[in-house]
Parts: structure tokens; sequence; C-alpha cells
């Protein structure tokens, strides 16, 4: 009788903080998820680009100056199969912008080359120095992805600055609800302090190789936010979802997550030794 009311205690124990957790996490580490903008072309030689395309996605910080997202976002060519085509053909792709804006922030922060991997569709990127980035919570990595079955939180930017736009107050709705998500939008939203990541829940469902499979919802945009238990620690990237079917939003294992860390705070450390 006591063992059944000892698992009836720890059963409600769990629902109270199955209830409470996505706000504890949300409150500790909304701010340190950022909204990324880009731009880049494709173009041979000296003439005029093929493509010029804008680019959003997620970004959030995992080390000082570090911001973790997709390697299709720091490199949105990546998945882009004209650029691809063009660039088979000797083309060249270059970025013009990619910058990253912070919740509570009313400025651009620059994004610099780092590490891509080779494997998995997993970027980490370094930032330019800026006082915002040093008062941010700096996400913590699980050491795996956990049991199926269990809860997790999904933060970014689906729908990017659409997205943005369609939960902001109506007065601003209607006066950027039909411009290009270009970056006078964006650094409206910001001066607005409109620069939000949207969250789903959902459950673990796999964990095959690299990657995870949960149902939280995602959408274009949402590409390099985290995954997160509810201890508030980075179990996966998300980096695609399968259009029409909510079981099977995808994402890249912390496993890999954290050998590229440890790859690009090496090159660090060896660049500061020189």
């Amino acid at each position: 009788m006591r063992a059944q009311v000892r698992r009836l205690a720890e059963q409600v124990e769990q629902l109270k903080k199955e209830r409470t957790a996505p706000a504890v996490v949300l409150d500790n580490y909304r701010d340190s998820v950022g909204y990324i903008y880009g731009v880049y072309h494709v173009n041979f030689g000296n003439q005029a680009p093929v493509v010029r395309t804008r680019i959003s996605g997620t970004g959030f910080l995992v080390g000082d100056g570090l911001v973790a997202t997709n390697r299709h976002v720091a490199e949105p060519w990546y998945g882009d199969s004209n650029a691809k085509a063009l660039m088979s053909r000797g083309a060249t792709a270059t970025l013009e912008e990619l910058v990253v804006f912070f919740p509570n922030s009313h400025k651009a922060i620059k994004l610099l080359p780092g590490v891509v991997s080779k494997t998995s569709d997993l970027a980490v990127l370094r930032t330019e120095d800026s006082e915002v980035i040093r008062n941010l919570a700096v996400l913590p990595l699980a050491n795996s992805p956990g049991p199926a079955g269990q809860t997790v939180i999904v933060m970014g930017y689906p729908l990017g600055t659409q997205g943005m736009v369609a939960r902001s107050p109506s007065a601003v709705y209607e006066r950027l609800a039909y411009r290009d998500g270009d970056m006078e939008t964006v650094s409206k939203l910001a001066a607005m302090s409109l620069i939000r990541p949207s969250v789903t829940y959902g459950h673990l469902g796999d964990v095959i190789g690299d990657k995870i499979v949960y149902d939280a919802a995602s959408a274009h945009g949402g590409s390099g936010g985290p995954v997160l238990n509810l201890s508030g620690e980075v179990i996966g990237v998300n980096f695609a979802y399968m259009d029409g079917f909510s079981g099977s939003t995808l994402g890249v294992s912390v496993g890999s997550l954290r050998s590229l860390l440890e790859e690009v705070q090496g090159l660090g450390q060896r660049a500061i030794a020189n």
C-alpha cells in the first residue's frame, strides 16, 4: 500500500513538473534564441547575380559568442538545388549579409564564419563582440537525447518575419503585413521589441542515429532552433519537417552538436596559442 502511495505521489510530482517546466524554460532561455536574417547571391565571375535570395532561420547561444544553427542557414546554398546546379557549372555563392537579432535587442549582431558539419545539417557560427551577447544565458546541452515519449519544447521563428508580423499588435500588423521580409521590416520589428521566438510542444518519438523525431510543430524559418527537454537542456537542433504529417519533425541529435562545438572551441584555442 505504501509503495502504491509513493508511486502515486511521484506521478503527481511529475505532472506538476511537466505543467510548470515549459514556462520556466521559456523564461530562462527565450532571450538567447535569435532570429537569423541573411542575403546571398550566386554569380559567374564578375557578372551580375543569377540568383539573389533572402533567407531566414533560427540560432541559439551555445558558448561565448557562439551561435548554433543549421548548415543550410549558415550556408543557404547548401540546400538550394538551383544554386547547386549553377555552382556545378562554375558559379560562386556569396553571403552578402548574415545577422542575428535577439529578443529585447534593437540591434542586429553580425554573424562571422565558424564551423559547418560535414556529416549533418549543423553549424556553429561566431558573433561580433556585443554587449547584448555578454548578458545572455548560454543554453546547456544534454548528455543525450533521452528516452522516447518525453515532452520536448521547440523554440524558433517559423515563417520568419511573416510569423512575427502575424503575432504583432493590430496597428503594427496593418503597417507591415504586406511588406516583403526585408531588412527594414526586421529592423522595425526589433525596434518595437517584437522579435520573439514561437514555442511549440510535443513528444520525442524516436532517436535514429544522429537524428531525433518529434511531433512539435515547425515551419520554414524554424530551422536551427533548439529542441529542449523539460530540464531546459538542448537535446537536438530542429532542421526539417514533413509537410502534411505532424508526427515527423526532425532534428539533429545533441551528440553531433557537442562534437561540432568542441571543434570550433578547439580552433579558437589554437588561434590564441598562435
